[in-house]
């Protein structure tokens, strides 16, 4: 009787784990099917500008794919504030500037469950080794993370001041997700999994091309020169990827005249060409 209640139970699995990816599937078309919400449109236009950019068939997949990822993603407010639908809205439409043009929407991160939102930067605790080799602990004042664990926390100020400047590289919301993409094969190290079946993607290019631009920004940072990019991206190879991210897709244009190969390695990534909006 046992045994018979075993293979029942691994049946119902096997068929729960083989037609989940179909149910999933059908309800995300659902979702894409409804008309767009008015109200979420007048919030695009007031706090997303970046959006009217966009040629009207990607316009019209990142509404899509907003429909989606506000659907799937719980947002949790910190620190005592309140989640709106105007924060869902907001946040949604630039994580998804990253799913544009890619099959099945990349599976919408399907590692992030949780979205955080505090009212303003948070502060994190950070140990760090000093010269000396002696632990230190460090409070940092921080405009987003993201997390392995499932979560990415944003300041929702931070998340409004990067949509109302479209055009300087700086944006948290896209910083964060970019990590999420690199996190998608466990510990970011700027180099993301490409979507399955993406012949142009090549491994040892994209290494090559991303630790020559590192190594250059190391250097301005080294000789306190400020170029296109933002210093902070000189960390570590995971923090210059998401900080390329940022100014692809906002000083598209800009990443193309100074690091070439850099934005066609992204171009072929993403599948969208952000120097010609």
């Amino acid at each position: 009787m046992a045994f018979v209640v075993f293979c029942l139970a691994a049946a119902g699995l096997l068929a729960w784990l083989l037609g989940y990816p179909w149910w999933q599937r059908v309800q995300r078309r659902r979702l894409q099917a409804q008309p767009f919400p008015k109200h979420w449109r007048t919030l695009l236009r007031r706090r997303v500008p970046l959006v009217a950019r966009l040629p009207a068939d990607l316009q019209l997949q990142l509404k899509q794919h907003m429909q989606v990822f506000v659907a799937e993603k719980t947002f949790i407010g910190c620190a005592g504030l309140q989640v709106t639908e105007e924060m869902r809205v907001v946040v949604a439409a630039q994580a998804c500037l990253l799913l544009l043009n890619r099959p099945d929407a990349a599976a919408y991160f399907p590692k992030v469950r949780q979205i955080l939102m505090y009212p303003g930067a948070f502060v994190v605790n950070r140990r760090h080794t000093d010269a000396a080799g002696v632990q230190q602990e460090q409070r940092e004042a921080l405009a987003g993370e993201s997390w392995g664990e499932g979560q990415v926390i944003l300041s929702w100020q931070d998340t409004l001041d990067g949509a109302a400047t479209p055009d300087d590289g700086r944006n948290v919301v896209i910083h964060e997700f970019a990590h999420q993409l690199d996190q998608e094969n466990g510990r970011a190290v700027g180099a993301p999994l490409p979507v399955l079946g993406d012949v142009g993607y090549n491994a040892a290019r994209w290494q090559r091309v991303f630790a020559e631009a590192y190594e250059h920004l190391r250097q301005q940072v080294f000789m306190g020169e400020q170029g296109l990019l933002n210093h902070y991206g000189a960390q570590d190879p995971a923090e210059f990827f998401a900080v390329v991210v940022e100014v692809f897709f906002e000083q598209g244009p800009a990443l193309a005249a100074e690091y070439p190969a850099v934005y066609a390695e992204l171009r072929g990534f993403f599948r969208v060409d952000p120097a010609g909006w």
